[in-house]
């Protein structure tokens, strides 16, 4: 994908860690954490520049993907020598951190080796490429970014488009990879709707690619731009002609790549066993909702007090457009007075930034979000919480009206801002944790399950209203962890799913389209992670406090819980007895 300069472990450790905004600086251990860390990195970003780009890493800012021959036979060799690189030093490393860092970097290397055989055995291969391009740009002219780094997306657009030497159209590319493969038979093909979606979505990423452009103060583009955009619209008619006719209709992934998509989020639990439990704990929640909508009812004097029919009537006070960022900046400020007022997390320095998505975003991305700021080098960016209110490309109504009203507010704002992910990666940046945990330790079970924990940390302290919808985001993502299994393995049709969740959980029909396409083709498997890791989070704060008992510290827990980075449940669990309860419990 690119030829890259090398550049001494030495230097690079010193490089890396010169610029973020830290409280303290690293350890011994932890630069050569950082330097190994560096070395896998350096190596994978032969074949995805773009996603180390977006990291921070501005060496890998004019390359792009490798979709060129041999490419899974050189994308294994390379991850396979990158393990045999980790084990040689795990072998004689006795720090703890040390170990638990390169730990986390074998994990991930011996997980994208796993999928990748799995993908190359059971599926055809299908790329976005319009989204790939769209969502490489919007990162490399994003105004967080210093204006140094955009020049590089000058060079990024050649080869995109084939005009620089050594570089093939990136769309000819990808024809090639997948068309190599037509000929086999047994491979699981794209869902019709996937494709559907994403030639639905590619006059959005065609737009706003002039857009960012233009945005851009650069000179140079419009010519190489406009090329490559006939590309992608040729590459939009080869997927309808080629493609489209391939895809599958059935739902159903292959069991072993949808069981391998639970472990990568983070989900290590047999995906029955998963739904069945999930199913129970949906009754229970449903019955916590049901008391909590009564009491609203009585104090509004609503004509019923069925907690389906008091969000109907919440959801009806929506905000204009132009309001909501103000009210949710708002809902932001009254949550960190509460996180102070209750002692429950120390807030980080920098701000939050607030926004409304742009269309091509909200159809990359049909539901609100977090966009991380850079994890490498940051030097002061901050991430964003974007509010997306329509699902562009679905059939029928786009609006939603799922963030756009007032009682919602406050749990979805802890979620995406405060005490939710922006702090979350707020944290692990201003604390100086290692690259490991910030880059390669990410599992969903992790992140969305601190999430979730943080809407209900904050539950209690909120009106009525507020934790009404709070007890939405829970049950939301307790339906999650029944329907998608139940979807993957063929237990329901995504139509019966899809009013599963307007007519029980009070979404939208646009939101409510959003979530099916998650289940079916966006990220089966993903969005189990949000209970699950909610569960194992409690579980470890029930422990611990047991444990403790007069000496639990929330404040104390929740910033261990951070400083760890993105460790997913199990090492969190270990770090969380040796290094918080051990001490802890030594004290008389």
């Amino acid at each position: 994908m690119m030829a890259r300069v090398r550049l001494g472990i030495g230097f690079l450790a010193a490089l890396l860690l010169g610029a973020p905004v830290a409280v303290c600086a690293p350890s011994t251990s932890q630069q050569e954490s950082d330097a190994i860390t560096w070395k896998v990195m350096e190596a994978q970003a032969a074949f995805a520049p773009e996603k180390f780009s977006t990291l921070g890493v501005s060496e890998f800012d004019d390359d792009v993907l490798d979709l060129n021959p041999q490419l899974f036979a050189r994308s294994l060799a390379c991850n396979r020598s990158l393990v045999l690189l980790v084990d040689a030093r795990r072998s004689t490393a006795d720090d703890p951190a040390l170990l638990a860092d390169l730990d986390i970097l074998k994990r991930s290397l011996l997980q994208t080796i796993r999928t990748a055989s799995l993908d190359r055995e059971h599926l055809l291969p299908y790329f976005k490429v319009p989204e790939v391009v769209f969502l490489s740009f919007r990162a490399l002219l994003d105004p967080r970014i210093e204006r140094a780094r955009r020049a590089a997306a000058l060079v990024r657009l050649r080869r995109y488009a084939g005009l620089e030497p050594g570089y093939a159209p990136l769309t000819e590319r990808a024809i090639e990879r997948t068309e190599e493969r037509l000929v086999e038979t047994g491979l699981t093909g794209p869902h019709r709707t996937e494709v559907e979606r994403d030639l639905a979505n590619a006059p959005y990423f065609n737009s706003a690619l002039t857009q960012l452009f233009e945005q851009s103060h650069l000179d140079g583009w419009s010519a190489d731009l406009a090329l490559l955009q006939r590309q992608l619209q040729a590459y939009a008619d080869w997927t309808r002609r080629v493609v489209l006719p391939r895809a599958r209709d059935k739902t159903l992934l292959p069991r072993p790549v949808y069981e391998d998509r639970l472990r990568q989020a983070g989900v290590d639990v047999d995906p029955v066993q998963l739904l069945e439990e999930a199913q129970a704990a949906w009754v229970q929640q449903r019955f916590e909702m049901q008391s909590l909508a009564h009491r609203i009812a009585q104090q509004r004097k609503l004509p019923s007090g069925d907690y389906r029919e008091v969000m109907k009537e919440l959801k009806r006070e929506q905000l204009a457009r132009q309001d909501l960022v103000p009210l949710y900046q708002k809902r932001l400020q009254a949550l960190e007075d509460i996180v102070r007022r209750e002692n429950i997390v120390t807030l980080p320095a920098r701000s939050v930034v607030i926004r409304l998505a742009t269309d091509a975003e909200a159809a990359a991305n049909p539901s609100s979000f977090m966009n991380p700021p850079p994890l490498v080098r940051n030097s002061g960016e901050r991430g964003e919480f974007v509010v997306v209110t329509s699902n562009p490309a679905a059939s029928g109504e786009q609006a939603m009206d799922d963030w756009s009203h007032d009682s919602v507010t406050w749990t979805l704002a802890a979620h995406e801002a405060r005490p939710g992910h922006e702090l979350q990666f707020a944290t692990m940046l201003e604390a100086g944790v290692s690259l490991a945990r910030r880059v390669y330790a990410f599992n969903s079970a992790n992140v969305e399950g601190w999430g979730l924990y943080s809407e209900m940390l904050v539950k209690e302290f909120l009106p009525l209203e507020g934790q009404l919808f709070a007890l939405q985001g829970l049950t939301a993502r307790t339906a999650r962890a029944f329907l998608d299994p139940m979807v993957n393995l063929g237990l329901i049709e995504p139509q019966q799913a899809l009013q599963f969740l307007m007519r029980e959980v009070g979404l939208s029909r646009a939101m409510a389209q959003s979530e099916v396409d998650r289940y079916v083709f966006r990220a089966p498997g993903q969005a189990t992670a949000y209970l699950y890791g909610y569960r194992k989070l409690i579980g470890l704060r029930g422990e611990v406090e047991f444990r403790l008992g007069s000496r639990f510290d929330q404040r104390a827990f929740h910033d261990f819980i951070l400083a760890q980075g993105l460790a997913p449940p199990d090492m969190l669990r270990d770090a969380v007895m040796r290094d918080f309860v051990a001490p802890r419990s030594a004290v008389r």
